[in-house]
């Protein structure tokens, strides 16, 4: 197969355009069509983006604010005397939004020649790219987390990153153990549960567990997110191949972040126009002065923050796999 190298700066707005269309040339029907088959592609990889709270913004800053918790009001009241009461405040947190977006080009032979749907197949594509693009830059914010626990080497304690083996594998008490720091903290629930965004290869080893299988022996456990593969300790799983590795760990082999949350432990911006865009040129515009190719993309506005430190916490492990695994 033949690879078609475009210049499309040659076409750029420094150039007058020579008999290129001023329109898009598509009809409304199929920008829908093609605009549906994005965002349907997009959503089915932003396993991580499901989880965060939605806030609408316009500009490119906007502000969350969360109502400070109150103390507990143990001291018995006087009789007659007004008690000193407590402050009611918020807490504001700032966050900005980035722009992302990617292209191909499609030649008019290819288009014209091949017997499928040459468009919709790189629309279809470029959509689960733009998940994936989306999902990975929300994971890169909730890893930076301040909550983290290193899984232990048996009986041996782990503190750090760096002294992780591939014996220091998630394990069903490890799991107990995360879902505990979320009760202690009052972590309140996401649909009555916590979850946890798991790599494949520390779901593996965590499901070849007597525990794990004896409890979905005789559990029933009804998937009710994106990407779950089961649940214990009160936790869901949602399996992704976007969980965060890292090669950092002893002899470098890999180091795995599982990340345990509940609800609006993070927010998502919403921009007010600037969301998911799927953008097709047809060669009849972008093409050049002989029509030989179309273009298509996409192109989207993100913006993350973590809201509750304490309602995240990021667990590091190894894995039967840490030393096949590259970083991501």
């Amino acid at each position: 197969m033949k690879t078609l190298i475009l210049n499309l700066q040659l076409f750029s707005a420094d150039v007058t355009p020579i008999n290129v269309t001023t329109q898009s040339g598509m009809s409304p029907t199929m920008k829908t069509f093609y605009d549906t088959a994005l965002l349907e592609n997009a959503r089915e990889t932003m396993l991580f983006t499901q989880f965060g709270k939605k806030q609408p913004m316009k500009g490119n800053k906007v502000e969350f604010r969360k109502f400070n918790t109150f103390a507990k009001a143990l001291t018995p009241l006087t009789e007659g005397v007004i008690p000193t009461g407590q402050t009611f405040g918020m807490t504001k947190i700032e966050a900005e939004i980035s722009q992302h977006g990617d292209f191909t080009a499609v030649a008019d032979r290819l288009e014209m020649e091949s017997y499928d749907d040459v468009i919709f197949g790189a629309t279809e594509e470029m959509g689960a790219a733009e998940g994936e693009t989306y999902d990975t830059l929300t994971r890169n914010i909730l890893v930076a987390g301040n909550s983290v626990m290193y899984a232990p080497n048996g009986d041996t304690a782990i503190t750090s990153r760096a002294d992780i083996t591939n014996a220091c594998v998630l394990t069903p008490a490890l799991v107990n153990r995360a879902a505990t720091w979320l009760k202690k903290t009052k972590t309140p629930r996401i649909d009555g549960s916590y979850v946890a965004l798991i790599h494949p290869s520390v779901a593996h080893d965590l499901r070849e567990t007597e525990e794990w299988k004896e409890f979905h022996k005789h559990n029933a456990v009804d998937p009710i997110f994106k990407g779950e593969i089961g649940m214990l300790h009160g936790v869901r799983f949602i399996e992704t191949n976007e969980a965060k590795i890292w090669k950092a760990g002893a002899g470098k082999v890999a180091v795995y972040a599982t990340l345990f949350l509940g609800k609006d432990a993070f927010g998502i911006l919403d921009p007010e126009g600037e969301g998911m865009e799927m953008i097709v040129k047809p060669k009849e515009q972008i093409g050049g002065p002989l029509n030989q190719f179309s273009t298509i993309g996409y192109k989207f506005c993100h913006g993350a923050k973590i809201l509750y430190q304490e309602r995240m916490l990021r667990v590091e492990s190894g894995s039967s796999f840490g030393s096949l695994d590259e970083e991501n």
